[in-house]
């Protein structure tokens, strides 16, 4: 079956390349001129990646994408910014909404389709079920699903390969750009800063006080370190 990818878009040649290039290497491609009717046709059936212009009449791309983040649903779709705004605060705000990439215009399409692919390889999921457990958190691999205190907490699929990459390696400290070569391989709009972000996204989901880390622990200096709970 195709994988359906929602693009964003109000520029007509803009979306007709999009979908062209989408569709010439086997995506299904549904194209929105404003963002009306994307969370309503998403929620009917939800598609598998989100291409999001930020810029475009009646609405706008980073709202849509806290949308989606706050809709249980859809949370979990992964979603690219394909914008002209290519600033690095334009680029850590997209982060912060929890974007999966970030692409500026002008773009080359064999390189927007390389990015569409790495990111949904991201979010595949695994042939053996797998589960971690410590504490209050579990993470079960077969499911991209986080549970914090029995509850499930709504990840990104980055968010959620980065978290299991550490919990996977307890103790051990990471630099910023080991993680960035290990979680997001060639995706190109990632720097040490994004991994900042995602680490404190995660905090805001895992942890009792995002001051006070118990799991994520900063090693000033050098990076960041997973600890398990300390057995009473």
């Amino acid at each position: 079956m195709k994988q359906t990818i929602f693009v964003l878009e109000d520029d007509t040649d803009i979306s007709r390349l999009v979908q062209h290039n989408l569709e010439a290497v086997g995506f299904s491609a549904r194209v929105f001129v404003t963002t009306a009717a994307v969370l309503v046709d998403a929620e009917r059936k939800a598609p598998d990646l989100f291409l999001l212009d930020i810029m475009v009449p009646e609405g706008d791309g980073l709202d849509l994408c806290r949308r989606i983040r706050h809709n249980p649903a859809l949370a979990s779709t992964p979603v690219i910014f394909l914008t002209a705004r290519a600033s690095e605060s334009d680029r850590v705000l997209g982060l912060e909404l929890g974007a999966d990439d970030y692409i500026t215009k002008p773009f080359s399409p064999r390189e927007l389709i390389a990015r569409v692919k790495a990111v949904l390889r991201r979010f595949e999921r695994p042939t053996v079920p797998t589960q971690l457990r410590f504490d209050e958190v579990e993470i079960d691999v077969n499911a991209m699903q986080v549970k914090v205190r029995g509850e499930i907490t709504a990840t990104t699929a980055t968010e959620f390969r980065l978290l299991d990459y550490l919990a996977r390696h307890p103790g051990r400290v990471f630099s910023r750009d080991h993680l960035l070569d290990a979680v997001w391989g060639d995706a190109r709009f990632v720097t040490p800063r994004s991994v900042d972000v995602y680490v404190r996204r995660i905090r805001e989901k895992i942890e009792t006080d995002v001051e006070n880390p118990q799991y994520l622990v900063t090693v000033r200096g050098a990076g960041y370190r997973f600890e398990l709970p300390k057995q009473a």
